[in-house]
C-alpha cells in the first residue's frame, strides 16, 4: 500500500520537518501535528491516500508500485519502506512493508535537514589538517540521502564470575639490608548486570564499523513508531532479526561485563586472572529506526562514504589524506625535533647559542 501525506489546507504533499518535528507542506506552509494525523493507512480519512497494493515484480528481488499522485511506477528494491517519486518527488511511505514482525517499535526521528547537514559536513572536511585543500572546500559531494537506518535495541543481562591470584609488592629497608615484602591474595568477583537499549544495526547495505561509530543517539528522543516520521525520507526494513545479531551484541556486552569485572579489582601490584566465566541473556529487542544522513564524496577517481548522525550531527568516516601534507608535517616534526636536541646539547655542554 502507498501513502502520502496530504495537505489539510490544500492537498498538496506533506513530509517531515526536522526543525518542527511537525509534518509540513512546502505549497502553502502550513504544519501538522504528527500526533493529529488520521490512522496511518486509511484511505477515507483525510491527510492520507493509498494504493490498491502492489505488482510483485522480478521475482520479489524488487517491487514494483504507483505513485498516487502522478501514477507513475516506483520501483524499489525489497527492504524499501519509504522512498519519493523520482517523477514528482512526493514523499511515499509502503505500508505493507511496516506490517507484522516488520512493524518498528521506536523511532528517533530526524534533528538535522539536508542543509544542515551539508554545512556540517564542509565544516567536518575543513578541518582535517592532513587531507587535501580541495577535499576543505566540499565541492564534490556527490550525494547526500537522510535514510532511516533499522536498528535492534537489546535489554540485556550480563552475568559474571572471576578468580584471580593478586600480588601486593611493598619495599622496605633498615639500617643493614633492603627488603622486598609479596604478599598473595586469592580474589574472586561476581557481578549481576543490567544492560538496557543497546543498539545492533540490522542492516546489510551498512558498514557495521559506521554505524557503531556514529553512536551514542539520545534516547531522549526514542518516540513510538508512527509512520509520518518517514515521510520525505528514504527507509529500510531489517536484513537481521534480533535472533540472528545476538551472538554481536554477545560479543559486545562480554566486552563491557569483563570490563567491569577488571574495575573491581584494584589496588594490587599484578592480577592474574585464573578464571573468568561471562554469560549474557536477552531480556528483550524492539526493532527501531535511527537517523542518519549519508554523504558521498568523489576524490581522485574514487568514491569516499561518510555517514552522519541524523540526531547529534557526529560525522565519521575515513577521508583521503593529502601525502604533500604528511611529508610537510613530518619534515615539521624532524626539523623541530633537531632544533630541540641542538639547544638541549647546547645547554649541557654549557655552550653559547
Amino acid at each position: 500500500m502507498v501513502v502520502h501525506y496530504k495537505c489539510p489546507n490544500c492537498g498538496a504533499d506533506m513530509a517531515f520537518n526536522s526543525t518542527s518535528g511537525m509534518l509540513h507542506c512546502d505549497s502553502c506552509g502550513t504544519d501538522q501535528s504528527i500526533e493529529e494525523i488520521p490512522k496511518q493507512g486509511d484511505a477515507q480519512n483525510p491527510g492520507t491516500a493509498a494504493s490498491e497494493g502492489h505488482i510483485p515484480w522480478a521475482e520479489g528481488a524488487v517491487n514494483q508500485y504507483h505513485c498516487q499522485n502522478c501514477g507513475a511506477v516506483l520501483i524499489t528494491d525489497k527492504d524499501t519502506v519509504a522512498t519519493s517519486c523520482s517523477f514528482c518527488n512526493a514523499a511515499v511511505v509502503l505500508n505493507d512493508r511496516l506490517q507484522g514482525s516488520f512493524a518498528p517499535a521506536k523511532v528517533i526521528p530526524f534533528a538535522i535537514d539536508r542543509q544542515q547537514a551539508q554545512e556540517a559536513f564542509k565544516k567536518w572536511c575543513r578541518k582535517g589538517l592532513l587531507t587535501p585543500k580541495e577535499l576543505m572546500s566540499a565541492n564534490r559531494i556527490k550525494g547526500i540521502t537522510g535514510i532511516y537506518v533499522p536498528f535492534w535495541l537489546y535489554d540485556l543481562n550480563g552475568w559474571g564470575e572471576a578468580t584471580a591470584e593478586c600480588t601486593k609488592v611493598r619495599a622496605y629497608s633498615d639500617a643493614d639490608y633492603n627488603y622486598t615484602e609479596t604478599s598473595f591474595f586469592h580474589v574472586h568477583r561476581t557481578v549481576d548486570l543490567n544492560y538496557l537499549q543497546v543498539p545492533v544495526d540490522a542492516s546489510q547495505k551498512m558498514d557495521d564499523a559506521l554505524m557503531d561509530k556514529l553512536e551514542p543517539y539520545d534516547y531522549g528522543s526514542l518516540k513510538d513508531f508512527m509512520m509520518p516520521y518517514l515521510a520525505g525520507f528514504l527507509a529500510e526494513k531489517y536484513d537481521y532479526d534480533n535472533r540472528e545479531l545476538f551472538p554481536r551484541v554477545r560479543a559486545r556486552v562480554e566486552g563491557y561485563v569483563s570490563d567491569y569485572i577488571n574495575s573491581t579489582i584494584n589496588g594490587y601490584t599484578t592480577t592474574n586472572f585464573i578464571s573468568k566465566n561471562i554469560n549474557i541473556n536477552e531480556k528483550k529487542a524492539d526493532y527501531a529506526l535511527f537517523p542518519v544522513w549519508m554523504v558521498r564524496y568523489d576524490y581522485g577517481q574514487k568514491e569516499y562514504v561518510f555517514a552522519m548522525n541524523g540526531q547529534t550531527g557526529k560525522i565519521v568516516g575515513k577521508p583521503p589524506l593529502s601525502p604533500g601534507k604528511i611529508a610537510a608535517w613530518f619534515t615539521g616534526i624532524s626539523t623541530t625535533s633537531f632544533v630541540i636536541i641542538k639547544i638541549i646539547a647546547m645547554l649541557l655542554g654549557g655552550g653559547v647559542l
